[in-house]
């Protein structure tokens, strides 16, 4: 849980010429043959694209449906020339840099996947929203590229972002909730101008748990209003977990080369552990959150979810840095790494000394054997291993992190909707929350909105609850991280990220099968899950996590547990778990 112009959900290509659209769409339905084929779907009779629109509203009710020299010019190339699945960043930088490709290529190829096996076929329901400037953005790019040169990295690369990722453009910024259709921001989120600096091209924006799974404890993690409930690439009835569940489940599904989710607590460990992804929760402070539909600043952040290791350190070189419009961000000065990348070795676990954290762990038979067997590659390729790792009691933190989240909440909502200005006429959480009775049959047919009631009805940040509160469990997570990595001389701790992905219920809500992740996240401390294998087509994950602003020691240890494993695979989007 997260405690872990065009407003159409599915926006289409922006209009060509008649004689271009055809084919363009013929372009769309061969790479889709070829991409569903490719992991044994069948491929899906041709039909007419359908946006999200009252079908949303409807199925919502359901919740579950079934250097830099110039290169040489490029040539047209259709999608299906365009390999994609499972493509790294490097590999289509590389594919551009040849000539083999271009980001307008890039951006058909998605694009014609997304209606293959997210709006039809397996109907993932991940991608909420396309750009509709995503090709001319494309297109202008590849002219840059001809013309003077490449910016870095992510020139021309697709990215989508969690729809609660603020942009100034024909997109929505709607953190899942009808409540927020076109409020649309006067500016760019910090990560989105960054990332549009660097060149990458942003794609589109992922469904998400609505309002990152903060409105209700009975919620059902990947389900939003306007988007309805996305579903786990890996087995399709599985939860995808949350809430950057669309992000997850859209790079699983090679949607787009990578995303961008946000945490409080789990977001981005739990989604990416549950579609076999790496997942970066950076250190609290490092990334920007300005632009960031909020939950509580003391916790918030964004973060990478891609295929790859090096995939998460190349964004993280991106997205890092200092913000006036967010203070936090100043005390990462001197503190973030000039290059992420530089930590990566393939024998990064030579010498280093890991804790392994078993209490509280997730007790899944399946987890607990595919940890021990990640241990073990560990231990192989050079790493001395403390098991147990003993930590103090902290039980009562969850209580006390949730009162924490919803005082936070109430703030950084009403100081959010001040930025949106005359956008929209919500101004305050307790505007949202009578904004959803007077629309509840649209906006809450599944579960109500118990923790935002109750957020209106805590104390303001000037309370000296809300300050005793922060103050003990930030001292006591922390104490307890800093505390056994100086006490056992540790390079970092270790523990199965989550437990397996349960099954969607909307009747009952989420089912959690337990996690790691609240140690790192209330102490604001840095978080990287690695694919550490699969439970009956279930994945899991191995977590690294340790000391504030230690991205590039655990950036290390992960690639070198990745390299050494390769327990990531594409899935194969079951309906079921086998027997």
């Amino acid at each position: 849980m997260c405690v872990s112009t065009d407003r159409r959900p599915f926006a289409n290509p922006p209009r060509t010429s008649t004689r271009r659209a055809r084919i363009l769409r013929a372009w769309m339905i061969a790479a889709a043959s070829l991409a569903l084929s490719a992991h044994g779907c069948a491929s899906p009779a041709p039909r007419e694209v359908k946006t999200a629109g009252p079908r949303v509203e409807r199925e919502a009710r359901g919740a579950v449906p079934a250097a830099n020299a110039p290169p040489a010019p490029v040539e047209a190339a259709s999608p299906q020339d365009t390999p994609i699945v499972d493509a790294t960043i490097a590999d289509l930088a590389a594919a551009m840099a040849a000539g083999k490709t271009s980001a307008v290529a890039l951006v058909d190829a998605y694009v014609a996947r997304v209606e293959a096996v997210d709006r039809r076929g397996p109907e993932l329901r991940s991608v909420i929203e396309l750009n509709p400037d995503a090709r001319s953005i494309a297109e202008a790019l590849d002219r840059e590229r001809a013309e003077r040169g490449v910016r870095g990295p992510l020139h021309g690369i697709p990215i989508l972002l969690k729809d609660n990722i603020g942009t100034a453009d024909r997109m929505e910024t709607t953190a899942g909730s009808l409540a927020l259709v076109g409020a649309r921001p006067a500016e760019d989120a910090h990560v989105a101008h960054r990332l549009r600096a660097a060149g990458a091209v942003l794609l589109g924006k992922t469904n998400l748990s609505e309002w990152a799974n903060i409105r209700s404890a009975r919620s059902t993690s990947g389900w939003s209003a306007r988007g309805g409930q996305t579903k786990n690439a890996y087995v399709l009835d599985r939860t995808p977990c949350g809430s950057s569940s669309g992000s997850a489940t859209a790079v699983a599904a090679s949607l787009a080369a990578a995303a961008i989710g946000t945490e409080t607590d789990g977001s981005i460990v739990c989604p990416s552990a549950m579609s076999a992804l790496v997942g970066l929760k950076p250190t609290v402070g490092l990334v920007s959150r300005h632009g960031i539909v909020p939950i509580a600043p003391s916790q918030d952040t964004a973060g990478p979810m891609t295929r790859t290791v090096r995939d998460a350190a190349l964004l993280l070189n991106v997205l890092a840095g200092e913000d006036p419009a967010d203070p936090r961000t100043a005390e990462s000065r001197g503190k973030r790494a000039a290059d992420y990348t530089m930590a990566l070795a393939p024998d990064g676990l030579r010498g280093a000394r890991l804790g392994v954290v078993r209490a509280g762990s997730p007790a899944h038979p399946g987890v607990v054997a595919a940890f021990d067997r990640a241990v073990l590659v560990m231990k192989a390729r050079g790493a001395t291993i403390v098991d147990p790792v003993d930590l103090p009691p902290l039980r009562d933190v969850d209580d006390k992190e949730l009162e924490l989240l919803l005082i936070e909440l109430k703030a950084a909502m009403a100081a959010y909707l001040a930025e949106l200005g005359g956008a929209t006429k919500l101004k305050t959480l307790a505007d949202i929350v009578a904004w959803n009775e007077a629309n509840r049959e649209r906006e809450m047919p599944l579960f109500g909105q118990d923790l935002f009631t109750r957020a209106v009805a805590e104390p303001p940040l000037t309370s000296d609850a809300y300050r005793r509160i922060k103050a003990e469990i930030q001292r006591r997570t922390r104490a307890a991280i800093d505390g056994a990595l100086a006490k056992h001389r540790l390079d970092a701790l270790i523990a199965p990220t989550m437990g397996p992905p349960w099954l969607i219920d909307p009747v009952n809500g989420d089912a959690s099968t337990g996690g790691t992740s609240s140690l790192a996240a209330v102490a604001g401390y840095p978080n990287v899950t690695v694919p550490a294998g699969f439970v009956h087509e279930l994945p899991v994950g191995v977590a690294f996590f340790g000391a504030a602003y230690g991205e590039p020691a655990l950036l290390r240890l992960a690639y070198a547990y990745e390299q050494a494993s390769r327990e990531r695979r594409p899935p194969k989007y079951l309906a079921h778990t086998p027997p």
